[in-house]
């Protein structure tokens, strides 16, 4: 394959170097070189992080690929696995994908107590992230609201998910004074729980009566426009501005 020209002009006018370039898109200084004089098409992953940090749209760099996705191939690329049970998923895993957060934070759920429980320090976590330039968003259930009282209900949990919530509430009561971070009530039924940091993204789908840690979860990472990942974040968007501020 001929070398990748408009690639290697792209970089050259970004100012970043092979080294400078594959730190930013977490690969090896030699596989930016490879793909740039073997013409060789990334992942689609890779791709779009290539693209996002030279400022370019990625199909300046890689036509070939999104000729892919307009084909109709690779319409699920955002999907990297499923779990049949959230509680499948390591805290470990879940500490880390927000630990390496650099740009933003949001989370929708009723009360998602397990992140307090299981992680330690975990409002500590989003207070040094939100420090650090990190725009944290949190969306927790209104307790007092119609959808809690029968999500409770249709979980045999009767007033349990209220009470949960409003522990929540009170758990992060505390981040609602700190710069950098919102934290707000909603009262929508909740059909998933989302949980995102940057590009990646946890859904935790609900079935009918089954507690949350026993629902399936997604693993998604954005990697193109207008895919599972975008359309869940449209979701959270739609959530969060009919949302009311949690009260200091």
């Amino acid at each position: 394959m001929p070398p990748n020209e408009r690639l290697r002009l792209c970089l050259s006018r970004s100012g970043h170097t092979l080294a400078s370039l594959a730190e930013q898109v977490r690969t090896d200084p030699k596989t930016v070189a490879r793909w740039i004089s073997t013409g060789r098409v990334p992942h689609r992953r890779n791709a779009h992080a290539v693209a996002r940090v030279l400022g370019v749209d990625v199909r300046e760099l890689w036509p070939s690929l999104e000729q892919l996705r307009e084909s109709g191939t690779g319409a699920d690329q955002d999907l990297k696995s499923v779990h049949l049970q959230r509680s499948e998923v390591p805290i470990e895993q879940w500490r880390t994908m927000f630990a390496a957060t650099e740009r933003s934070i949001d989370i929708l759920v009723y009360a998602a107590l397990f992140l307090h429980e299981q992680i330690p320090g975990w409002n500590d976590l989003l207070r040094e992230k939100a420090e650090n330039g990190v725009r944290v968003r949190v969306l927790i259930g209104d307790p007092g609201c119609e959808a809690v009282r029968v999500r409770g209900e249709e979980e045999n949990f009767g007033h349990g998910i209220q009470s949960r919530c409003h522990l929540a509430t009170m758990h992060y009561r505390p981040l609602a004074v700190v710069p950098g971070v919102e934290v707000r009530l909603h009262s929508t039924t909740l059909y998933n729980s989302l949980y995102r940091a940057d590009d990646h993204m946890y859904v935790n789908t609900h079935l009918y009566g089954v507690n949350a840690y026993g629902n399936p979860l997604l693993r998604l990472e954005r990697t193109a426009p207008q895919g599972l990942f975008d359309a869940y974040a449209a979701s959270m968007e739609a959530v969060w501005n009919d949302a009311r501020p949690l009260e200091e």
